[in-house]
């Protein structure tokens, strides 16, 4: 009698889970057909937020960028990678893409069965225990260690998440010593002004001048992030050493701390809403989508 009806829970769990992902597939197709019929015909990059000089509003082909994401060798990560990494390789040669070589840097500090799959390049963890369990930590650390060794042909980094997934061809959005970035509505420096500003002194100007982003996704010139990914790393642990902050920011804590590390140097980012979409579904993608239709 039990074990009937624990497969009773089984299947309806089983069924309910596949009607999720049909509903949720369905409206994300929807949604991506729609965008790309209000936007059909139009030659012109749309620049919802920060307006963009004249001269790099048609597309001709721009600097490339390099595509960099870090990676843990966690099962669920390697699964994302090996998607991510196959809507690159469908987009990087279609017309509108500036997308140039691809990197998974690897924070584990060990190969994993991906190697020959995936461009890689291992590097190390943070020491045993520094990342309080926040395994992000080791983003800006991985960043700092790669950059350190790396021979990058192109002079943009497009730094990128595994649940990224390209469903159109990305061109380079950053303006010369102006990185490209997307806005998150959950990033709000203005309203964190008394925790902001334990690591942005008012000396270093008002509060606005923090950009309400994370450090991905971001096109950004090879030479500005080797100069704040130090800086976003160091940032990053002090926050989390922080007890006020750690509460307060929680799972996006190192997003903040790029977004500081970023204002100290005197970057300020493009705004680009139409960067990324995000859907919600049994788990979070993030597309990079931009509204360029080839």
């Amino acid at each position: 009698m039990i074990a009937r009806k624990n497969m009773g829970r089984s299947t309806f769990l089983l069924v309910l889970l596949a009607f999720g992902f049909f509903i949720a597939t369905y409206n994300l197709l929807t949604l991506l057909m729609h965008h790309k019929g209000s936007r059909s015909g139009s030659d012109e990059l749309y620049d919802p937020v920060t307006g963009m000089p004249d001269e790099v509003k048609k597309w001709e082909g721009g600097p490339k960028f390099h595509v960099a994401l870090t990676a843990t060798d966690a099962p669920y990560s390697k699964w994302q990678c090996r998607i991510m990494y196959y809507w690159y390789k469908k987009m990087k040669d279609a017309y509108g893409s500036d997308m140039g070589g691809f990197t998974r840097v690897l924070h584990s500090g060990k190969p994993d069965n991906l190697m020959e799959e995936i461009p890689t390049v291992v590097v190390d963890p943070l020491p045993e225990g520094l990342d309080r369990g926040y395994i992000v930590l080791n983003r800006p650390w991985a960043f700092v260690q790669w950059l350190e060794t790396a021979t990058i042909q192109e002079e943009y980094i497009l730094m990128a998440e595994p649940d990224h997934i390209f469903v159109n061809p990305l061109p380079n959005l950053a303006h010369g010593e102006h990185p490209a970035a997307f806005p998150f509505f959950y990033i709000k420096p203005a309203e964190n002004e008394k925790i902001i500003r334990k690591f942005y002194s008012e000396e270093k100007g008002p509060v606005t001048n923090v950009d309400p982003i994370g450090n991905s996704p971001v096109i950004i010139k090879k030479a500005i992030l080797e100069k704040i990914a130090p800086t976003w790393m160091n940032v990053s642990l002090r926050m989390k050493g922080d007890p006020e902050t750690d509460k307060a920011f929680g799972w996006v804590l190192e997003m903040y701390a790029y977004a500081v590390a970023s204002a100290l140097h005197g970057v300020r980012h493009i705004l680009r809403k139409d960067f990324m979409l995000q859907v919600c579904m049994i788990t979070c993608w993030n597309l990079l989508i931009f509204n360029e239709f080839p």
